[in-house]
């Protein structure tokens, strides 16, 4: 029978778990990120003194150069 992430999950030593949730925190997407902090893309570009298309760019993994507002 299969078992489910939070299975394999509570398995681990908490030292384990600990370096696995860090880790996944490391690989979360800059869209995650700005999601979890309830902004629009204009909103962070603002933010960080870009243009939204900037924002985008970075999102869906293009090479973007940064652009200045």
């Amino acid at each position: 029978m299969a078992r489910n992430l939070d299975d394999v999950m509570a398995s681990l030593p908490k030292a384990r778990q600990k370096r696995v949730a860090d880790r996944a925190m490391e690989l979360a997407t800059l869209k995650d990120l700005r999601q979890a902090a309830q902004q629009t893309q204009e909103e962070l570009a603002a933010t960080l003194g870009v243009r939204q298309d900037t924002i985008s760019g970075l999102e869906i993994g293009e090479q973007v150069a940064l652009n200045k507002r």
